[in-house]
Parts: structure tokens; sequence; C-alpha cells
């Protein structure tokens, strides 16, 4: 799946993804302390509209400067606004967002691989709807059950069963995404449970990476 002419063969990288609310992060964040370097692809389409940079500055010419803030910050809400209900100007948008991000990716990956590191995890939510598997050399899902997505989407954004549910229902089924999975890491338990499955998990990777 990776193109390897893009990513250093010295790295292994991880494609980290699932639905909404089903604990990402902090699994992300498991294997962070186990050394592993972690891109966050959210973090990065954040760090390419940083203000004044090139990117913003052609989302503004195309968009209208009504998506800066006062400051001169990409405004995210109002963005969302603009391209929620007009395909073309979301297309446009994600022209010009994903090549800087992959760019900036790339960049990443190559830092951890010139700093010695065997493995990456890249974590993106959109890893397989957006088609960026070629980034990566396996994807792990995480996911957990239907009733404790809803439940935890609802506690974390302060969303009614309605408003979370039609979140979820705009997103490809943890079902679906599952079947990508070469690894599907149940994250429905406590932090306790889902730690020992994380231990499994890195035991059976270095164990075969390294074996």
């Amino acid at each position: 799946m990776k193109n390897t002419q893009l990513i250093p063969h010295k790295i292994r990288v991880i494609g980290l993804t699932g639905g909404i609310a089903t604990g990402k992060s902090s699994v992300a964040r498991f294997f962070a302390e186990k050394g592993v370097p972690v891109i966050d692809a959210d973090q990065l389409a954040r760090d390419v509209v940083q203000p004044a940079s090139p990117t913003l500055a052609q989302i503004v010419v195309h968009l209208g400067h009504e998506v800066l803030t006062q400051d001169g910050v990409l405004d995210r809400k109002r963005l969302g606004s603009i391209i929620f209900s007009n395909q073309e100007k979301r297309r446009l948008l994600e022209e010009i967002l994903h090549p800087e991000i992959r760019k900036l990716t790339e960049i990443r990956i190559s830092e951890a691989a010139a700093a010695g590191h065997e493995r990456l995890i890249y974590m993106a939510p959109l890893l397989i709807e957006a088609a960026a598997d070629s980034r990566v050399d396996t994807i792990w899902v995480v996911t957990v059950s239907p009733e404790i997505q809803m439940e935890r989407l609802m506690r974390r954004d302060g969303l009614t069963r309605a408003q979370a549910d039609k979140i979820i229902d705009s997103q490809m089924p943890l079902s679906e995404k599952e079947r990508y999975g070469s690894v599907v890491i149940d994250n429905s338990g406590t932090e306790t449970e889902t730690w020992k499955v994380l231990e499994s998990v890195w035991s059976q990777e270095t164990g075969s990476s390294d074996g």
C-alpha cells in the first residue's frame, strides 16, 4: 500500500483510525509512551493554515476573507458552515489542503526515520475515507460498541442523542471500518482493560517485526 518513493523504507508506518468518540487519541498516547512518534493528521491540518501561511492565503483567495477572525486566524466554525452545504467549495478546500498536508506528513515521517525510529503512528480519522492508506504500511482500527460510542459522544460534546446520532450516521460505520484493519482494537472497556489489549498488540507488533 505504501508509496516507497515518498516514505522512507526504514520506518514502519502504522495508520491508526476509527470513528468519532472511539478513543483514538488515548490509544495513540499508549504508543507515544512506548517511544513511538505519533503524527496527528488533524494537527497537521491546523499546522498548514497558520496565520500568514501561503495555504491560508490560498483559502482566503478562493473562499473569501469571511473565513478569518479579526486576528487573521482561520475561523473553523465559519469555514465549516460555508463548505457544509457546498460541495464545490468543499472540493476546492480539499484541493488546497490535501497536498500541503501530504508534504508535511512526508517531512515528519522522514524526520522520524532519520532519528532512527523503527515505527511511527499516523493517526487519521478519515484515513480510509480519504484514500490516504498509501501513506501507511498497515491499518489499525480503534472501535467500540455502538451504544458506548453514542454515550461517549453525547458526554464529550454535550449533545442530545438525536444530535449524536446524526453525526455518527454521517460517518462510515465502525463495522465497515473494521474490515480494513489488520488489527482491530476494541476500546469499549475501561482504560485498564484497553491498556492490556494494547500491550498484547504491541508485543505482537514488536515480536513479529523484530523477529
